[in-house]
């Protein structure tokens, strides 16, 4: 399969760098928020919602700037613990233009595929195309270090962390399998896809039944049950982390929660997103 030029990869994603353009350049919005927006509409096209981005093109720049609010909205749905989603469910404008049903709900109860998709989607897709763009907003080409990342402002993002932009030749070529070649759930991390299990002092949980309580509810999802090692007094582990195959059924467990509470022969597990400590 033959490579892909960067003036070739700007022509394909003509409209998305257009209306990018119009994010930075035009409302000179926010540099992060708007790479993240872009991403969320990409996102939102994978997920079978119709072509957000080429109906933007046709409608006046109020409108545009109104969407990338909406659009902003969701990304704080997905960075807060307890979201408020106002009774209009917060996302009327994007209903509107795509013609179907969609409510800030749908990134609260799908919240880790969101963020692993979106993540994804800004390191693929919006790190390559848009590079020269975010050069004319930054600053002068010439105050780019060769072969270094840009610095964009917001980035190590808390939620969506680091991004890494190169600076690239028009005549840069692209292998197509990374660009076109891959699905937003294949590149989840096995943090992405790891929950922290926790049971009841007294009430020994073993790994069958872990194994046995999420198949049972999920299918097969389990790719590993991790117990704690050092037991407590009483040799009963107290945690453990379950890796899933996938980052879909994390959401499906805690479905917009902070945390789920599960039962399994007469024992209380509850489960919740695992986070790494440093």
């Amino acid at each position: 399969m033959e490579s892909i030029t960067l003036e070739e990869l700007h022509t394909f994603h003509a409209i998305d760098r257009d209306i990018f353009s119009r994010l930075v350049l035009t409302f000179q919005r926010d540099i992060a928020e708007s790479l993240l927006v872009m991403a969320t509409w990409l996102w939102l096209e994978d997920r079978g919602y119709p072509n957000i981005i080429v109906k933007m093109v046709r409608l006046s720049d109020p409108l545009v700037d109104a969407l990338a609010d909406e659009a902003a909205a969701c990304l704080s749905v997905l960075g807060s613990t307890n979201p408020s989603i106002p009774p209009n469910g917060g996302l009327p404008l994007h209903a509107r233009v795509m013609e179907k049903e969609i409510t800030l709900h749908v990134f609260n109860q799908n919240k880790f595929t969101a963020i692993s998709g979106i993540k994804n989607f800004l390191n693929t897709v919006c790190a390559r195309i848009f590079t020269d763009i975010l050069q004319r907003v930054l600053g002068s080409p010439s105050q780019v270090i060769p072969n270094s990342p840009l610095n964009v402002p917001g980035f190590p993002h808390p939620l969506f962390g680091a991004v890494a932009i190169m600076p690239r030749a028009i005549s840069n070529d692209f292998p197509p399998g990374g660009l076109w070649g891959w699905h937003s759930t294949n590149n989840a991390t096995e943090d992405d896809r790891t929950m922290f299990l926790t049971f009841s002092r007294g009430f020994p949980v073993t790994e069958d039944e872990v194994r046995e309580l999420f198949t049972k509810m999920y299918g097969e999802c389990v790719q590993s049950v991790q117990m704690q090692e050092n037991a407590s007094s009483n040799g009963q582990p107290l945690f453990a982390r379950l890796v899933l195959l996938s980052i879909t059924t994390v959401d499906q467990i805690l479905c917009g929660r902070r945390m789920a509470k599960f039962r399994i022969n007469g024992k209380h597990i509850w489960a919740r997103k695992y986070e790494r400590r440093e």
